[in-house]
């Protein structure tokens, strides 16, 4: 029990660090004393709109720059204080969502990136190999359909190849298709949800352990569908278990490298996933409001928390996940 209790407080810690990645010169100066005031706080429940987001529907996997309103993955707002300066990342769905937000901020904090995405994807890898060059930092672009084995590998051997090296991975693409009845999930789409979500964890993983040296992370994007869930989800659900027990298992054993496995948790986050199949027809408008701060996430908010489980400063963080639900959910 100790153990577990040490860990989630390591975690904790480590969401602290993140959002103080986040966080302005001026509060850093003025938790140190300095005359610049502390930015005012705001209210979570209306940092970002709660108005229903209008139906909406674009062919898989869509775009983010297409998206009415657009997604906020931090291009403007979050700032880095060199918290990865030096490391070398690389991360599936890299161009938009929640891939898109951790690779602005690792870049920010002083990583190179390399994003991988599929390649109807372009124009989105495009806008953030830009924010990415923007904050003096690396770029690879790494289009591939990562259904295979082959694919998997090529991606990981070409990241490593133009990064010269590897110490950060993150495993967060996603296939996701709303279903009401499980008779209306084709033997099709129950594989593709599963080659895309699970075996491109492995896969990947399996490709980029023999170069990652001690001190390197892996971090794999679940989902609180992991723990409850959604009944028109049901085939993309078990996919997050898998990859949560994936996460658990990997930590264990990649803990004799020096290595830290962890994942990170997302409730509704405003994402393409959203719009290209993943709500029901009709119900755009109901996704988010029924957390208790009473909209959904925006991938800029979990930034800080990719750049906290990367950071050397958690690294008594191993084997755990951390949320960001909106008040719903588990962890």
């Amino acid at each position: 029990m100790g153990d577990i209790e040490t860990s989630r407080r390591g975690i904790l810690s480590g969401t602290a660090i993140g959002l103080a990645a986040a966080a302005t010169p001026g509060a850093a100066m003025a938790q140190a004393g300095g005359d610049t005031p502390a930015p005012s706080l705001r209210d979570p429940r209306t940092k970002y709109t709660r108005t229903p987001f209008p139906e909406q529907r674009q062919p898989w996997p869509a775009l983010a720059s297409k998206m009415t309103p657009r997604p906020d993955h931090g291009e403007t707002s979050y700032r880095g204080s060199g918290k990865l300066t030096g490391r070398r990342a690389l991360l599936t769905g890299g161009d938009s969502g929640i891939g898109r937000a951790a690779a602005i901020a690792f870049a920010r904090e002083g990583a190179d990136v390399a994003i991988n995405y599929h390649p109807s994807e372009e124009p989105d890898a495009r806008e953030v190999a830009d924010l990415i060059r923007q904050a003096g930092r690396k770029a690879v672009l790494l289009p591939a359909d990562i259904r295979t084995q082959k694919a998997c590998e090529e991606t990981v051997r070409k990241a490593i190849a133009q990064l010269g090296g590897l110490d950060i991975l993150v495993n967060n693409a996603a296939y996701q298709q709303s279903k009401a009845d499980i008779m209306e999930i084709s033997d099709e789409q129950f594989v593709r949800t599963y080659e895309t979500n699970v075996f491109h964890v492995f896969r990947f993983s399996k490709a980029a352990i023999p170069s990652m040296p001690p001190g390197a992370v892996i971090i794999n994007t679940i989902s609180q569908n992991s723990y409850d869930p959604g009944e028109d989800l049901i085939d993309y659900a078990s996919t997050k278990a898998a990859i949560q027990n994936l996460t658990r298992g990997m930590a264990k054993q990649l803990a004799k490298k020096g290595i830290r496995v962890n994942a990170v948790s997302p409730g509704p986050i405003w994402t393409p996933l959203q719009v290209a199949g993943g709500q029901l027809p009709g119900k755009m408008h109901e996704f988010g409001q029924d957390t208790s701060l009473g909209r959904a996430g925006q991938p800029a908010e979990l930034a800080s928390l990719f750049v906290a489980l990367a950071s050397d400063e958690a690294s008594y963080s191993t084997g755990t996940a951390v949320g960001a639900h909106g008040g719903k959910g588990f962890p």
